[in-house]
């Protein structure tokens, strides 16, 4: 593959860039700019549709998560700013009940994905679209980039995994701060407060240095990333111990494959590894 393919989907773009070797990178685009890429119904339905077939796709080699930029110029550049409150002001409760299961869905879905991911973050990052940032593996942010949480000023509470994502980044008592004051903050603070990965000057630039950021992720063993991501996402939350035999699993699932052998001989011919 050698130039760029685009899928549409209602309201996300899936893009897959070539990467070194024979896989890709995968980019999931929020592309509702109009709605500065609020989540509606069918665009959370969207997103739960792409994950399941990049998770199963073994040429991905890593994703990042971006959003279409304004439709206008001077217009405020939006990564997401939460779920579409025009449409959820139309459901009944029980509407809005029948959603749930779905919409936890839409959350999990990069959680879930096997391989690196990586949030791409400019302008603002607020509610259900900060947490679709706090799911991903690395947050990039950039110059014009603003976190929130601001569920509580409008009555309900992040719902979207914030209140467990963002204190496993940040600590219960900034959590708390954010949380409870629904104040947003601007990537100098989210810097500070350890919310983000990489920071990187100028507005808009956080998706460029994302896809940097995925491409040198891309080089290295498909099968070491995945293994390394399982070890640390279950292993952070266990006692030492038992996080040390995660770490072991994972490490005999890597040492005994294909790519183990390759990168071994790779190395010791002064060549660069083709996984296989």
């Amino acid at each position: 593959m050698t130039e760029v393919q685009v899928k549409d989907y209602n309201g996300v773009l899936l893009k897959r860039h070539p990467a070194s070797g024979n896989g890709v990178v995968a980019e999931i685009v929020l592309n509702r700019a109009s709605a500065m890429n609020a989540i509606s119904t069918a665009m959370a339905a969207a997103i739960r549709d792409v994950a399941p077939e990049l998770a199963e796709d073994p040429a991905v080699r890593a994703v990042v998560v971006s959003s279409a930029p304004p439709e206008a110029e001077g217009k405020n550049h939006a990564f997401c700013v939460g779920v579409d409150l025009k449409e959820r002001n139309q459901m009944s409760d029980a509407e809005l009940v029948a959603t749930r299961p779905a919409f936890r869905r839409t959350w999990g879905a990069f959680g879930s994905l096997p391989m690196a991911v990586i949030a791409a973050v400019s302008g603002y990052a607020l509610g259900g679209g900060c947490e679709l940032a706090l799911a991903c593996d690395l947050i990039v942010a950039d110059d014009g980039a603003v976190f929130g949480l601001p569920e509580v000023s409008v009555g309900v509470i992040p719902g979207g995994g914030g209140t467990q994502t963002l204190v496993r980044r940040i600590g219960t008592n900034r959590a708390a701060d954010l949380i409870f004051t629904a104040r947003r903050i601007d990537a100098d603070e989210a810097d500070r407060f350890g919310m983000v990965d990489r920071r990187v000057a100028g507005a808009s630039t956080a998706r460029d240095a994302a896809l940097e950021l995925a491409q040198q992720i891309a080089r290295n063993s498909p099968i070491g990333v995945r293994n390394a991501k399982h070890a640390l996402k279950v292993g952070a939350d266990l006692p030492l111990a038992a996080g040390l035999d995660v770490e072991d699993g994972a490490w005999r699932a890597t040492a005994f494959s294909a790519d183990r052998a390759e990168g071994v001989r790779a190395f010791v011919e002064k060549r660069t590894p083709v996984w296989p």
